[in-house]
């Protein structure tokens, strides 16, 4: 299991949400990247140096620090979209080889190289930028019926990454909850909301929207 690239973003227009920027576009970088906790939601700051969200409300902060996605999974889409995804194209901080990375349970903790370690919080939810980014009409019912989300991690230990980083999971929480059955739960399957509060990793904001779908 590895870091096949660590990747941030350029920022360029945004025309799909009524935002003057976005940082989407996502390219890997040479060298190491320092790994930082960004702080609460609403400054734009996110977890890898050199990088930040626009859609300050909706994104960044420390629940979502770092976004990884499996190279597996995107190699997948890459054959059905009958196109290349290079590294980063999601948006993704993180491209990974070896990881269930939908697979995860919300809590589990990853060390990356000699000195990070991230805990998977939640699963990335598709917006208007996502299917704009990618030219897709329809992308966004297409991406969450394939409930292959990605995970948004938290930092836990500060220090630097790199290309090439093995990654090692060096701790899974007692539950059953993993990063795609909170994405399905969230969209298409409403039944599975109950479960999801097994959880306690999962963030405060996820498990109010859970409380409040499920009261009465």
């Amino acid at each position: 299991m590895k870091l096949l690239s660590v990747n941030t973003g350029r920022p360029r227009p945004n025309p799909w949400k009524g935002l003057s920027s976005t940082g989407i576009d996502k390219r890997p970088v040479t060298g190491p990247v320092a790994v930082t906790a960004p702080g609460p939601k609403g400054t734009g700051a996110v977890g890898l140096a050199g990088d930040r969200v626009y859609d300050v409300k909706h994104h960044g902060g420390s629940d979502q620090a770092v976004y990884a996605y499996a190279r597996e999974d995107l190699d997948g889409w890459q054959g059905e979209l009958g196109r290349p995804l290079p590294d980063g194209v999601f948006g993704e901080n993180l491209t990974t080889l070896g990881i269930d990375v939908n697979g995860a349970l919300i809590g589990e903790r990853w060390r990356i190289g000699a000195e990070v370690v991230l805990e998977v919080s939640c699963p990335r939810i598709p917006c208007g930028t996502f299917q704009g980014w990618l030219g897709r009409d329809g992308w966004i019912k297409r991406f969450t019926r394939a409930a292959l989300p990605g995970a948004y991690l938290r930092v836990i230990e500060p220090g630097e990454i790199r290309a090439g980083d093995p990654v090692d999971v060096v701790h899974r929480p007692d539950h059953d909850v993993t990063v795609a059955l909170v994405f399905r739960a969230m969209t298409l399957e409403g039944e599975l909301l109950p479960r999801l509060l097994a959880a306690d990793a999962l963030p405060e904001e996820e498990k109010e929207l859970v409380r409040r779908r499920t009261s009465g």
